[in-house]
């Protein structure tokens, strides 16, 4: 079966904001307590921060994580996590009916990411409370020194401030289910004087809107465009969240579901330049895709717990297992991202660790890698620099509502800097090996210097803490450079990364 690829160096999509790979860390089951700090355990250091945890979140590189929340935020009072420990109470967290000791708040959350090297994107509660906790929030965490709140910040340890340019206002705040919901209306209104509010103090800030949940809410996507009319001056990127299932089993239709994302983004791409004309506006809005996954196998399993009438700390929710055919539809999802990184300019994994994350621990034990950290890892690794506009040629196959959707999957991305293109494939095909031509059209020079692949023949398995290696990466075969062609073919249900070396 044959498929063939043009790409060249001058068709050009969009330079990528590293952003892209970002992720998210919220409040909630083992993602914060047991996951990235567990203090007692062999690997954690003076600060109760895993240091083998640590690795592995350094080997992802992600430039941002989003924090506190998530559902988490709508409810949280970001006082509870500063000042002394023994001094911090015990709240009851509505959003995943668990108890919060408050014992990592912005202090120690902020020293994880420096010894991490990523920056934080922080969020603020529009659900229970609004511009005063917000501007606070922000004067406490950017200010020097000289005010109520930051003088506060150094008594509490931390003299220079953390500077912090990305900020949430709230979230998903359109769905029912979120403390404090709103329409779009009260939320677009509410949005816009907090962002004036934060913008006052540093007009070079950053800060997200709540776009939808999800592509299937019904107010999606005039949310979208009531919203912006009320805050599209103040705002720089409007958010959207997707998560992917395959209840049905349907591998075939699963593996396509980055085509519903992909309309997903086309559509809200419209309706913010629909926005930006009806206000005559010079001023880009982005989209910022702060939640996404895959998430459906634990959600039977945490009824127990989200349903019970206890309230336990930490427990462990959303902890989805992942296997091989979850790790093909993250690589096609992060293609997808790659094709659309004119539009989306930040984007952030749900979450990082343990929760519906590519990072697993047992609690005293080991730390491993989900089969779904390998194509994130790569993309983070190797996609940053000029995602390539491709023109591709490949047979496809039925996918339910989404309809024809091709067996080959595929973006591309020059690294100037580097002198390499880095290509990441996805064939979606159940049975046959896809020959594959890429003509490498305005490059010169071009040698292969590395393939890895995910080419697993159950697509069930999946990696644990007896088997952490179980399904990983290995040195790809069958493809090879002929003057500026790739040429070779890939196997049935298979992820490749191959980054070339290229003369301008």
């Amino acid at each position: 079966m044959h498929t063939r690829v043009t790409l060249h160096r001058d068709f050009v999509i969009s330079e990528i904001d590293d952003r892209l790979y970002g992720a998210f860390l919220e409040h909630m089951g083992r993602a914060i307590y047991n996951g990235i700090y567990e203090p007692g355990h062999p690997e954690a250091d003076n600060d109760g921060f895993r240091r083998d945890v640590l690795g592995l979140v350094k080997e992802l590189a992600p430039p941002i994580v989003r924090y506190p929340g998530g559902n988490f935020v709508s409810a949280y009072n970001w006082e509870d996590g500063i000042g002394p420990r023994e001094e911090r109470p015990v709240r009851l967290d509505l959003a995943w009916h668990s108890r919060e000791s408050n014992q990592v708040g912005i202090h120690e959350f902020a020293d994880w990411c420096e010894r991490a090297g990523i920056d934080m994107m922080l969020a603020v509660n529009l659900g229970s409370r609004g511009i005063d906790a917000a501007r606070n929030f922000l004067e406490y965490v950017n200010h020097p020194e000289g005010s109520a709140w930051s003088d506060l910040r150094i008594r509490n340890g931390r003299r220079a401030p953390w500077n912090v340019k990305l900020w949430c206002l709230g979230n998903e705040m359109d769905g029912p289910w979120q403390v404090g919901h709103k329409n779009a209306a009260e939320y677009g209104h509410l949005a816009n004087e907090t962002g004036k509010a934060l913008k006052a103090y540093d007009g070079s800030l950053e800060l997200v809107a709540c776009g939808s949940s999800n592509p299937d809410m019904a107010s999606y996507p005039e949310w979208e465009a009531t919203v912006l009319d009320h805050c599209y001056e103040t705002v720089d990127y409007i958010s959207l969240h997707m998560y992917f299932t395959n209840y049905a089993d349907d591998l075939g239709s699963y593996l396509a579901l980055n085509e519903k994302l992909d309309r997903y983004i086309g559509s809200i791409a419209g309706v913010i330049d629909y926005i930006k004309a009806k206000k005559r506006s010079t001023k880009d809005v982005h989209i910022c895709f702060d939640e996404w996954n895959v998430w459906y196998h634990s959600t039977e399993r945490d009824k127990r717990i989200l349903q019970g009438n206890d309230w336990p700390f930490a427990p462990a929710i959303l902890e989805d297992a992942y296997n091989v055919e979850d790790a093909l539809l993250i690589g096609c999802v992060l293609n997808t991202f790659i094709r659309r990184s004119d539009r989306v300019r930040i984007a952030c994994i749900a979450q990082l660790v343990n929760v519906i994350a590519p990072i697993m621990t047992e609690s005293g034990g080991s730390a491993w890698r989900q089969t779904i950290f390998y194509p994130l890892y790569f993309a983070s690794r190797f996609g940053r620099g000029k995602a390539l506009r491709l023109a591709v040629d490949s047979p496809t196959y039925q996918a339910g509502e989404l309809g024809d959707v091709a067996y080959l999957d595929v973006s591309a991305v020059h690294d100037e800097a580097q002198g390499s293109i880095a290509l990441f494939i996805v064939n979606r095909h159940p049975d046959e090996a896809l020959d594959l031509d890429v003509d490498l059209g305005g490059f010169t020079a071009c040698r292969l210097e590395e393939h890895q692949t995910l080419d697993y023949p159950d697509m069930k398995a999946a990696n644990t803490a007896e088997r952490p290696d179980h399904v990983r990466p290995t040195t790809g075969r069958g493809l090879s450079v002929d003057g500026t062609a790739l040429e070779g073919r890939v196997a049935p249900l298979s992820y490749h990364m191959v980054r070339l070396s290229v003369a301008d």
